[in-house]
């Protein structure tokens, strides 16, 4: 049985992490005193007594505690910002390649993907690959979410009883582009220049979804919606995760696609719609779920040598 301690267990991230860990049989879950979750001499004792850490902490709190790791065989699978693209570290987005897989299997450090990012990525990266979007294209991305992607206070902010009406409206931010998630959209798309990231959260509690515009005409020959569709079905072939709507799938909804019809779901659904001249490629996901905490799961199971799907809802 493989000894698992969360840090930062009470945070949004590691509570939905503790609640698909605590009925696996395969897994021991280390269990840290309340009032020394925050004690230096604890948690590196914590740390070092797991097989696998998680750390759902602030990027500073998250780099000082892999300082803390004594033991050579302990993973540390990094919910924070920190890692995402230091050399040494895995990127925790399995589907993007076979060599992606490999490297968290066989990792020790592991960077789990930002919620907008895992959006962006899993649109751009499939694309870039194969040549259809030039690296030096000027992207854009649009992205909805809800409000429990900003974290404790913003969820305090927004279930408040009597809350400002403000609340009530899209809350619409990021508008000096320099969001945190744009450094590892770019890294790992390999693309020239980090994107126009336009980003809001509304009033519901989670599910996401990213669009990223596209011009036929600035992609390879002219690329169709039938040519795009068939790149993303092409690369996410038999990745259970990952499922490839069908194109007209947001006619078959009556034209309209719902940010939070994948809450509680930990996979991702990518949809391409749009015409010949102008195209939208856009992905519909669990902010906590493919997005942070399921996400990081996944990459457990890859290590541990399990179903990738197991403890999680697919």
């Amino acid at each position: 049985m493989k000894k698992v301690f969360i840090d930062g267990s009470e945070g949004t991230t590691g509570l939905r992490i503790h609640e698909r860990l605590e009925k696996r049989d395969d897994i021991e879950i280390l269990k840290i005193d309340s009032d020394k979750r925050k004690d230096p001499d604890e948690i590196r004792k914590f740390i070092n007594a797991s097989d696998i850490t998680f750390l759902c902490l602030p990027d500073a709190a998250a780099i000082e505690a892999v300082s803390y790791v004594e033991n050579d065989n302990t993973v540390i699978i990094d919910a924070s910002t920190a890692h995402r693209t230091q050399e040494g570290w895995a990127y925790g987005f399995p589907e993007l390649s076979a060599a992606h897989r490999e490297a968290i299997r066989k990792g020790k450090r592991i960077a789990v993907p930002g919620c907008y990012a895992s959006g962006f990525i899993g649109l751009v990266y499939p694309l870039v690959q194969a040549g259809i979007i030039p690296k030096d294209y000027p992207l854009s991305v649009f992205a909805a979410s809800g409000y429990s992607g900003g974290g404790k206070k913003l969820i305090a902010q927004y279930e408040e009883e009597g809350r400002d009406k403000k609340y009530d409206s899209a809350r619409m931010y990021a508008w000096g582009q320099t969001h945190k998630h744009l450094k590892e959209m770019k890294a790992v798309c390999g693309i020239d220049n980090e994107p126009l990231f336009l980003p809001f959260t509304t009033n519901y509690h989670s599910g996401m979804m990213v669009q990223l515009p596209l011009f036929s005409h600035l992609l390879k020959n002219g690329t169709t919606p039938e040519e795009l569709h068939e790149c993303f079905s092409k690369h996410y072939k038999d990745e259970p995760f990952i499922k490839v709507m069908p194109l007209g799938a947001d006619a078959e909804a009556g034209g309209a696609l719902f940010t939070d019809a994948c809450a509680g779901w930990d996979g991702m659904e990518i949809f391409v719609t749009g015409n010949n001249d102008r195209m939208v490629a856009a992905s519909r996901f669990d902010n906590l779920g493919k997005g942070a905490s399921g996400a990081a799961v996944q990459c457990m199971n890859i290590v541990l040598g399990v179903d990738e799907a197991t403890g999680l809802d697919l």
